[in-house]
C-alpha cells in the first residue's frame, strides 16, 4: 500500500482496503460482538481509526491462514464452508485435482536444495500456460518462506507468495513435487519431501485451497501412499480419490 499525503486519501484508502467491524463478522460468518472481543483481547489484527476498529485484509488473511494451520478436520471443513459463503464468485467447491493438472506433477522433482525446490515448483505450475513468470512466482514464493516456513512437522509444505500474483496468473494453478529424499526446508519441521504450490488469484480463493489442502493431508495413510506413488499420474489420482472423500 502506497503513502497517502492526506486525510482524505488515507480514509479512503482505509475504506477500500480494511474491514470494519461488520464487514469482517459478515466474511467471518460471525457477530459483531464476536469480532470486537477478540480485538479487545488482541486475538485479532486490527487497530484504532478515529475511534473505530480496521482490520487490514492481508494481515486477517495470515491470521485465518495460521488458524488453517492449527484446526483440525472437522474445524477446517467448517472453515471452508464459511469461506465458500464469503465468496461472492464462488461456483462451488475448489477442486484440488482440477488446479492440479498432471503436467504440474512432478514424481520425483529432481531438487535437494531449498531454491532448487521453489524454482523447480514454479517452472511446473508455468508447465500448464496459466502461469506466466516462474521467476517473479518463485522471487515472491522465496519472499515468504523468508517471512515464515511452510513447512509442516508432517513433511509437507505449502508454498505460496504472501500475497496473490494474479498479475501473472492466467487462473489459479496448483503444482505438486515429490523429492525422492528429505530436504531441510527452515521452521522446525525437519525434513520435508513433498510440495505443493499455491498460485491463486485472491485471498478468499487462497485460503480456501489452503483449507481444502490442510484437510487432505491430515490424513497419514493417504500421505504415505502419495509419498509412494509411482509416476505423475498415480500422485493425481491419489489426490482424486482423497478429494472424493471429503466430499461425500
Amino acid at each position: 500500500m502506497s503513502l497517502r499525503s492526506t486525510a482524505i486519501g488515507k480514509l479512503s484508502l482505509v475504506a477500500e482496503e480494511d474491514f470494519d467491524v461488520a464487514a469482517l463478522a459478515a466474511y467471518m460468518h460471525m457477530l459483531p460482538a464476536q469480532i470486537i472481543k477478540l480485538a479487545e483481547r488482541g486475538k485479532l489484527p486490527a487497530r484504532r481509526v478515529g475511534g473505530d476498529w480496521r482490520f487490514s485484509r492481508p494481515e486477517v488473511h495470515h491470521w485465518l491462514e495460521d488458524r488453517i494451520g492449527l484446526s483440525d478436520d472437522s474445524e477446517l471443513a467448517e472453515l471452508e464452508t464459511s469461506l465458500e459463503r464469503a465468496d461472492k464468485l464462488s461456483e462451488g467447491d475448489i477442486s484440488i485435482a482440477t488446479l492440479l493438472p498432471i503436467e504440474a506433477v512432478a514424481v520425483p522433482l529432481a531438487a535437494r536444495t531449498r531454491g532448487s525446490v521453489i524454482s523447480g515448483m514454479a517452472e511446473l505450475a508455468a508447465n500448464t500456460g496459466m502461469l506466466w513468470d516462474a521467476a517473479k512466482m518463485a522471487e515472491a514464493v522465496t519472499a515468504r518462506e523468508a517471512m515464515h516456513p511452510t513447512a509442516l512437522d508432517i513433511g509437507v509444505a505449502l508454498l505460496h507468495p504472501r500475497r496473490p500474483q494474479a498479475s501473472i496468473l492466467g487462473e489459479a494453478v496448483l503444482a505438486l513435487g515429490i523429492t525422492g529424499q528429505g530436504i531441510p526446508f527452515g521452521g522446525t519441521s525437519g525434513l520435508t519431501d513433498t510440495f505443493f504450490l499455491i498460485c491463486s488469484t485472491n485471498d478468499n480463493e487462497h485460503l480456501r485451497i489452503l483449507a481444502r489442502l490442510s484437510r487432505m493431508i491430515t490424513d497419514a495413510d493417504w500421505l504415505s501412499a502419495l509419498r509412494e506413488a509411482s509416476d505423475a499420474k498415480a500422485a493425481h489420482d491419489l489426490i482424486s480419490q482423497r478429494e472424493s472423500e471429503l466430499s461425500d
